[in-house]
């Protein structure tokens, strides 16, 4: 084979990877593999968490259920982050088993305290009525429990892609909330999205929109992530 020949197998083959095509093809191979690892990591808590019901004196345990679903989304966005539109570079299973390896203590630190407080924070607000209470404290629970969640989404972003002490990444996350409104914006609505479809719908409902949704919250957090790899990362 002469030169012009194997020049002309090179563009080819870098075409046949890189097109428009194949970067869709990309995209969706890559989503699904992020989606069934997801639920694969899930699976036994989700199992559970299935038979519970959705009996609010049931809530401590179905946190408890919900423990393995930080790691493993810190693991799809790690795998999302680093997703390649090369239809022959992909990668997505090795980068989130990577996301997973790299990240689950780190994700713990944070996930689970969350996970408590918002238990506690539904548990109250299903038992409201006996508290006895005037009923803005309920609506005050609410925006507290948003807020939280709002820095729950922040600091698996920031746990995902970077290499942080849990108090630093506490501490970005809640100053993230009001430096980046765009992030949280993005955030807000991935909730709403993922809470209306657990609500009208089922919580696997939610599990299988869970892929796009963290795609667009990576897409939303852009600017936090520029702003943390240049500011409070060494160069």
């Amino acid at each position: 084979m002469n030169t012009a020949d194997a020049a002309r197998v090179t563009v080819s083959a870098t075409a046949f990877g890189q097109g428009p095509l194949s970067r869709v093809c990309a995209l969706v191979h890559t989503l699904l593999t992020v989606e069934v690892l997801l639920l694969l990591t899930v699976a036994p808590g989700g199992c559970v968490l299935f038979l519970l019901g959705g009996a609010p004196d049931t809530l401590p345990l179905a946190a408890l259920c919900l423990v393995p679903l930080g790691p493993a989304l810190t693991a799809a966005l790690y795998a999302l982050h680093h997703r390649s539109s090369d239809l022959t570079q992909l990668r997505p299973a090795r980068a989130f088993l990577r996301g997973l390896r790299l990240n689950s203590w780190a994700t713990l630190r944070l996930w689970v305290p969350l996970l408590a407080w918002l238990t506690v924070i539904a548990y109250s607000l299903t038992h409201f009525a006996a508290t006895g209470l005037p009923g803005w404290w309920a609506g005050l629970l609410a925006l507290i429990g948003v807020g939280a969640a709002l820095w729950g989404a922040n600091s698996l972003v920031l746990t995902a892609l970077f290499s942080f002490r849990t108090a630093d990444t506490a501490r970005l996350a809640a100053y993230f909330l009001l430096r980046r409104g765009g992030a949280t914006a993005g955030a807000l609505s991935a909730l709403v999205v993922a809470g209306a479809a657990t609500l009208w719908g089922t919580e696997l409902a939610a599990l299988l929109l869970t892929p796009l949704l963290l795609l667009s919250l990576l897409r939303t957090s852009r600017p936090m992530i520029t702003e943390t790899r240049e500011d409070f990362t060494a160069h």
